[in-house]
Protein backbone atom coordinates (compact mmCIF):
# COMPACT_ATOMS: atom_id res chain seq x y z
CA UNK A 1 0.00 0.00 0.00
CA UNK A 2 2.51 2.48 0.88
CA UNK A 3 4.48 1.85 -2.70
CA UNK A 4 1.13 2.86 -4.29
CA UNK A 5 0.66 6.18 -2.91
CA UNK A 6 4.65 6.74 -2.83
CA UNK A 7 4.56 6.07 -6.83
CA UNK A 8 1.47 8.06 -6.81
CA UNK A 9 3.08 11.03 -5.28
CA UNK A 10 6.03 11.12 -7.67
CA UNK A 11 3.79 10.39 -10.82
CA UNK A 12 2.06 13.68 -9.93
CA UNK A 13 5.33 15.33 -8.90
CA UNK A 14 6.53 14.69 -12.48
CA UNK A 15 3.40 15.80 -14.35
CA UNK A 16 2.92 18.77 -12.45
CA UNK A 17 7.17 19.41 -12.67
CA UNK A 18 6.68 21.06 -16.45
CA UNK A 19 3.90 23.89 -15.08
CA UNK A 20 6.32 25.03 -12.49
CA UNK A 21 9.75 25.04 -13.97
CA UNK A 22 8.59 26.17 -17.38
CA UNK A 23 6.64 28.70 -16.11
CA UNK A 24 6.73 32.00 -18.46
CA UNK A 25 6.69 35.76 -16.42
CA UNK A 26 4.22 38.02 -18.05
CA UNK A 27 6.25 40.39 -20.53
CA UNK A 28 9.28 38.73 -20.40
CA UNK A 29 10.45 37.57 -23.92
CA UNK A 30 11.36 33.92 -24.55
CA UNK A 31 14.69 33.58 -26.59
CA UNK A 32 16.62 31.10 -27.84
CA UNK A 33 20.09 30.27 -26.06
CA UNK A 34 22.52 30.77 -29.14
CA UNK A 35 24.48 28.04 -28.45
CA UNK A 36 21.54 25.36 -28.30
CA UNK A 37 20.11 26.09 -31.58
CA UNK A 38 21.50 25.72 -35.20
CA UNK A 39 20.87 29.28 -35.94
CA UNK A 40 21.14 32.88 -35.09
CA UNK A 41 18.49 35.72 -34.36
CA UNK A 42 19.55 38.84 -37.43
CA UNK A 43 16.34 40.74 -36.54
CA UNK A 44 13.12 40.44 -34.46
CA UNK A 45 10.55 42.90 -33.56
CA UNK A 46 9.73 43.48 -29.55
CA UNK A 47 7.29 44.19 -28.65
CA UNK A 48 5.01 42.75 -31.17
CA UNK A 49 2.32 45.50 -31.60
CA UNK A 50 -1.62 44.87 -32.39
CA UNK A 51 -1.76 45.65 -36.46
CA UNK A 52 1.45 46.27 -37.14
CA UNK A 53 3.63 43.88 -38.96
CA UNK A 54 5.77 41.73 -36.39
CA UNK A 55 8.61 40.35 -38.51
CA UNK A 56 11.81 37.41 -37.26
CA UNK A 57 15.08 36.75 -39.59
CA UNK A 58 17.09 34.30 -38.56
CA UNK A 59 20.06 32.98 -40.19
CA UNK A 60 20.94 29.54 -40.49
CA UNK A 61 24.76 28.07 -39.21
CA UNK A 62 27.06 27.42 -41.42
CA UNK A 63 27.11 23.41 -40.49
CA UNK A 64 23.63 22.83 -41.17
CA UNK A 65 23.24 24.96 -44.58
CA UNK A 66 26.53 22.52 -45.85
CA UNK A 67 24.30 19.51 -44.76
CA UNK A 68 21.10 20.68 -46.72
CA UNK A 69 18.98 21.66 -43.55
CA UNK A 70 15.79 23.26 -44.46
CA UNK A 71 14.22 25.61 -41.90
CA UNK A 72 10.03 25.61 -41.04
CA UNK A 73 9.05 28.27 -39.15
CA UNK A 74 5.55 28.28 -37.49
CA UNK A 75 4.03 30.85 -35.82
CA UNK A 76 1.24 31.44 -33.82
CA UNK A 77 -0.96 34.70 -32.01
CA UNK A 78 -2.50 34.09 -28.47
CA UNK A 79 -4.93 36.81 -27.66
CA UNK A 80 -5.81 38.76 -23.79
CA UNK A 81 -8.73 36.43 -23.58
CA UNK A 82 -6.83 33.55 -23.51
CA UNK A 83 -7.48 31.54 -26.95
CA UNK A 84 -4.60 31.52 -29.07
CA UNK A 85 -5.28 30.98 -32.93
CA UNK A 86 -3.98 27.57 -34.18
CA UNK A 87 -0.24 27.35 -35.38
CA UNK A 88 0.66 28.75 -38.86
CA UNK A 89 3.57 27.09 -40.83
CA UNK A 90 4.96 30.41 -42.30
CA UNK A 91 5.55 30.96 -45.47
CA UNK A 92 9.58 31.65 -45.13
CA UNK A 93 11.21 34.39 -47.26
CA UNK A 94 14.58 32.54 -48.13
CA UNK A 95 17.56 34.18 -49.19
CA UNK A 96 20.50 31.76 -48.93
CA UNK A 97 20.84 30.47 -45.05
CA UNK A 98 18.56 34.09 -44.18
CA UNK A 99 15.31 33.06 -43.43
CA UNK A 100 12.24 35.73 -42.93
CA UNK A 101 8.50 35.49 -41.64
CA UNK A 102 6.45 38.41 -41.22
CA UNK A 103 2.47 38.29 -39.58
CA UNK A 104 0.14 40.81 -38.31
CA UNK A 105 -1.54 40.46 -35.29
CA UNK A 106 -5.12 41.67 -34.10
CA UNK A 107 -5.96 43.91 -31.87
CA UNK A 108 -5.91 42.61 -28.36
CA UNK A 109 -3.16 40.43 -28.67
CA UNK A 110 -0.62 38.85 -26.07
CA UNK A 111 2.03 37.49 -28.02
CA UNK A 112 3.34 36.04 -30.38
CA UNK A 113 4.52 32.52 -30.15
CA UNK A 114 7.37 31.26 -32.75
CA UNK A 115 9.25 27.92 -33.17
CA UNK A 116 11.71 26.52 -35.75
CA UNK A 117 11.74 22.93 -37.03
CA UNK A 118 14.97 21.89 -38.70
CA UNK A 119 14.45 19.52 -41.04
CA UNK A 120 17.40 17.49 -42.09
CA UNK A 121 18.59 15.65 -45.45
CA UNK A 122 17.57 12.62 -44.50
CA UNK A 123 14.10 13.48 -43.74
CA UNK A 124 14.84 13.43 -39.60
CA UNK A 125 13.69 16.65 -38.20
CA UNK A 126 14.12 18.57 -34.69
CA UNK A 127 12.06 21.32 -33.29
CA UNK A 128 13.36 24.31 -31.41
CA UNK A 129 12.45 24.65 -28.76
CA UNK A 130 11.10 21.43 -28.15
CA UNK A 131 7.50 21.05 -26.61
CA UNK A 132 7.59 24.72 -26.14
CA UNK A 133 7.68 28.20 -28.02
CA UNK A 134 9.45 31.07 -27.97
CA UNK A 135 7.25 34.23 -27.06
CA UNK A 136 7.30 37.50 -27.80
CA UNK A 137 5.06 39.83 -25.83
CA UNK A 138 2.88 42.36 -27.00
CA UNK A 139 2.83 46.45 -26.26
CA UNK A 140 -0.04 45.42 -24.35
CA UNK A 141 -0.83 42.31 -22.77
CA UNK A 142 -3.16 40.35 -20.03
CA UNK A 143 -1.45 38.04 -17.77
CA UNK A 144 -1.96 36.63 -14.37
CA UNK A 145 -5.41 39.40 -13.71
CA UNK A 146 -3.31 42.31 -14.92
CA UNK A 147 -2.18 44.27 -18.03
CA UNK A 148 1.22 45.20 -18.85
CA UNK A 149 3.26 46.71 -21.65
CA UNK A 150 4.17 50.13 -23.05
CA UNK A 151 0.96 50.52 -24.27
CA UNK A 152 -1.45 49.71 -21.40
CA UNK A 153 -2.72 51.41 -18.29
CA UNK A 154 -4.32 50.04 -15.22
CA UNK A 155 -7.93 49.64 -17.32
CA UNK A 156 -6.33 47.67 -20.01
CA UNK A 157 -4.78 48.70 -23.49
CA UNK A 158 -3.95 52.26 -24.82
CA UNK A 159 -5.64 52.16 -28.50
CA UNK A 160 -5.08 55.20 -30.19
CA UNK A 161 -7.30 53.98 -32.97
CA UNK A 162 -10.12 54.03 -30.89
CA UNK A 163 -13.36 56.08 -31.96
CA UNK A 164 -14.17 59.43 -30.67
CA UNK A 165 -15.35 59.35 -27.10
CA UNK A 166 -18.73 58.92 -26.48
CA UNK A 167 -19.75 58.41 -30.20
CA UNK A 168 -21.58 55.19 -29.19
CA UNK A 169 -23.60 57.34 -26.49
CA UNK A 170 -24.41 59.67 -29.23
CA UNK A 171 -25.85 56.91 -31.57
CA UNK A 172 -27.93 55.65 -28.37
CA UNK A 173 -29.28 58.61 -27.70
CA UNK A 174 -30.22 59.69 -31.26
CA UNK A 175 -31.70 56.34 -31.81
CA UNK A 176 -34.14 56.79 -28.71
CA UNK A 177 -34.97 60.32 -30.01
CA UNK A 178 -36.27 59.27 -33.28
CA UNK A 179 -37.83 56.48 -31.26
CA UNK A 180 -39.90 58.84 -29.15
CA UNK A 181 -40.44 60.80 -32.26
CA UNK A 182 -42.34 58.13 -34.05
CA UNK A 183 -43.90 57.50 -31.43
CA UNK A 184 -45.62 60.16 -30.92
CA UNK A 185 -47.03 60.54 -34.18
CA UNK A 186 -48.81 57.53 -33.93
Amino acid sequence: MEKKILIGVILTLILLSPLTSGAVKGGEDVNPDENDVPFTINSRDSPSVDSQTWSLTITMDEEESQNNTTFEITTQICLNDGVCDPPVLMDAEIDGAKYTVSVTPPSDHTYVNWRVKAVYENGNSTNFPTGDWYKTWSSCWFDDGSFGGIDSDADGCINDNESTPGFGILVSLSAIGIAAVSFRKK
